[in-house]
């Protein structure tokens, strides 16, 4: 294995989307007179025109974070050991997620609908195994194109932001045996309630004759679907991801739990902690449990 990302690229790529952060809600985020302080969801996707006001067309995606410190109980050496022998894997590792989305088509036709095409990287990477010379143990890239209908209907006393539905591509850009890659259509939905952002995301996998030794029963590990939770409690915020296979026999599913705090400007304190299967698409079989700090880039105030 060969290390081809160094951290001064990393890093550098992360002060380009703090700036990107700090632009965007300079931009878009200030309330208009006398209003109430825009949501996160409203923020995030431009969905008022307070917020689509100079509003810059290239946004921050997911969120933006590196786990400097990250402890996996478990390391999955299994496949790697069939392309390299020799593979001996740390526990202690780098975890950092890259997100950003463009703004391909803004107000359809004049409707109510945006277009955004989004781009998230996340790398596990044995930034201390010095004597390996660094390797990137594994490296997944999510390209999707999403069509946004802004909404404003009310739901068991949440207010439904938006609907989202497009095509998700994901892999890890590797060759066999290594290989993994899926592609499925997405229904999302962004719900809120004060402090409370609630994100329901659900998929159909299309399945290719070619897929399948790539990515045996992945349906049965990552199941049809997520719901990610955010609260917002002053300077802090909490989150939350739930997956599950939603089957009586052979039940997987996954928890991440987050945490984030001041730290300095607009960038925050970060805590994440995962148990379950489906945390990359080579551990998508493999369960696993880990917790790691570092920093995020704050997109929300």
């Amino acid at each position: 294995m060969t290390n081809s990302l160094r951290a001064p690229s990393i890093l550098g790529f992360l002060l380009s989307l703090s700036v990107l952060v700090s632009a965007a809600q300079t931009g878009s985020a200030a309330p208009a007179s006398g209003g109430a302080k825009p949501s996160y969801f409203t923020v995030l996707w431009q969905l008022d025109g307070d917020t689509r006001v100079g509003a810059p067309f290239l946004a921050v995606h997911r969120s933006n974070y590196a786990l400097i410190l990250s402890r996996n109980s478990s390391p999955n050496a299994a496949p790697l050991l069939e392309v390299f022998p020799d593979t001996t894997l740390m526990k202690t590792e780098s975890t950092f997620q890259l997100s950003f989305k463009v703004r391909l088509w803004r107000d359809i036709f004049g409707k109510s609908v945006d277009l955004w095409f989004g781009f998230t990287q996340r790398a596990f990477w044995q930034s201390y195994d010095v004597a390996e010379s660094s390797p990137f143990r594994e490296t997944d890239y999510e390209p999707e194109g999403l069509f946004t209908v802004r909404t404003r209907f009310s739901v068991l006393g949440l207010k439904a932001r938006f609907i989202q539905f497009g095509y998700n591509h994901q892999s890890n850009g590797r060759s066999q045996p290594l290989s993994r890659t899926w592609d499925r259509l997405v229904l999302n939905a962004g719900l809120e309630r004060g402090n409370l952002s609630l994100l329901f995301k659900t998929w159909h996998h299309f399945h290719h004759a070619y897929e399948e030794p790539k990515n045996p029963r992945i349906d049965d590990f990552m199941g049809p679907g997520e719901v990610w939770a955010y609260y917002f409690l002053k300077k802090h915020r909490l989150g939350i991801m739930l997956r599950d296979n939603l089957r009586f026999r052979g039940n997987r599913g996954a928890i991440q739990l987050e945490w984030s705090f001041p730290l300095v400007s607009q960038v925050d304190g970060y805590v994440q902690g995962f148990v379950g299967y489906g945390e990359s698409l080579l551990d998508h079989d493999h369960r696993l449990s880990r917790i790691g700090v570092g920093f995020i880039l704050k997109d929300w105030d």
